[in-house]
């Protein structure tokens, strides 16, 4: 039973990634259609290492700058928001430039089930601040590692990111149509 999940698991992260990289000549079309360059050349690196604070967010707190919202409970852990959970991280930024990187950073992380190896707890299952903290900083290094591969993916699931909401789009309006002809046999 074990060994079932477990290739389930790994067959769910190799079809994600698979099905993404799949779309790297759709991607190179669209963004020639638009008149941007494909690979990504010449843009701003992050000299650095980001520059950011990892906090437990606390209900009355407000917190200034830029910043991003981690979900810390429940099997979606690891989920990246600009608006805050009821149980999450807050991650505050100097600038809104490192705050978008590391979101599709933390992100991608999350699309991947990176988060469930880290979950403690029976009932409702959580990450811990200090393993979320270690686990993502070597994250952000190794990203920082090869940061123009990192703006390409950033690009790339940018894209899709507007193809799915076209398609959910679409998909209503399909829907909304079935309902007035379907509508029309019901007023008969």
């Amino acid at each position: 039973m074990k060994k079932l999940a477990l290739f389930e698991t790994f067959a769910s992260r190799t079809t994600f990634f698979f099905f993404f990289f799949s779309f790297e000549k759709i991607l190179a079309r669209s963004l020639a259609e638009r008149g941007e360059a494909y690979p990504i050349t010449n843009q701003s690196k992050l000299k650095a290492m980001p520059n950011y604070r990892i906090k437990t967010r606390k209900p009355d707190t407000s917190y200034p700058g830029s910043k991003i919202y981690i979900l810390n409970k429940g099997l979606n852990s690891g989920k990246p928001q600009k608006e805050p959970f009821a149980n999450s991280f807050v991650i505050l930024f100097p600038c809104e430039e490192e705050a978008e990187t590391v979101y599709w950073l933390a992100y991608s992380l999350w699309k991947s089930k990176y988060w469930h190896q880290h979950l403690i707890g029976s009932v409702i299952p959580f990450l811990r601040l200090r393993d979320f903290q270690k686990e993502f900083n070597d994250k952000v290094v190794e990203m920082l590692a090869d940061f123009e591969l990192h703006q390409k993916q950033v690009k790339a699931l940018r894209l899709l990111e507007e193809k799915e909401a076209q398609f959910h789009q679409n998909l209503a309006l399909i829907n909304d149509m079935r309902r007035v002809i379907l509508y029309r046999y019901c007023k008969k």
